[in-house]
C-alpha cells in the first residue's frame, strides 16, 4: 500500500487495487493504532485512532480532499504534503 503522506507520526496510505471497495477511503497508521477515513465525509469509518490524531488527519484531509479523490479515481500515486 503506497504511502501518500507522513506527519506527526501519522502514516497515510491508500490501496491501489481495482478490487478495492467503496466508499473512497484512505488508511492511517499511528504506532499501534489504525483508522480508515471516508474521503468524501472525512469521518473515520473504522479503527481506533485517538481523538487528537483523528482531528489532525481530518484537518490534513480537508486540505487535500480533491487530490485524494483524484488519486482514488485515477489510481495514480502521488505524494501529498504533510500537515504544517
Amino acid at each position: 500500500m503506497p504511502i501518500i503522506a507522513k506527519f506527526y507520526g501519522l502514516v497515510i496510505k491508500m490501496y491501489f487495487q481495482q478490487a478495492e471497495h467503496n466508499p473512497p477511503h484512505f488508511h492511517v497508521v499511528y504506532g499501534e493504532y489504525m483508522g480508515v477515513f471516508d474521503i468524501k465525509t472525512l469521518q473515520m469509518m473504522e479503527g481506533d485512532l485517538p481523538v487528537k490524531a483523528q482531528g489532525l488527519v481530518q484537518e490534513w484531509a480537508k486540505q487535500h480532499q480533491d487530490a485524494l479523490l483524484r488519486i482514488w479515481n485515477t489510481q495514480k500515486f502521488i505524494k501529498l504534503p504533510p500537515l504544517e
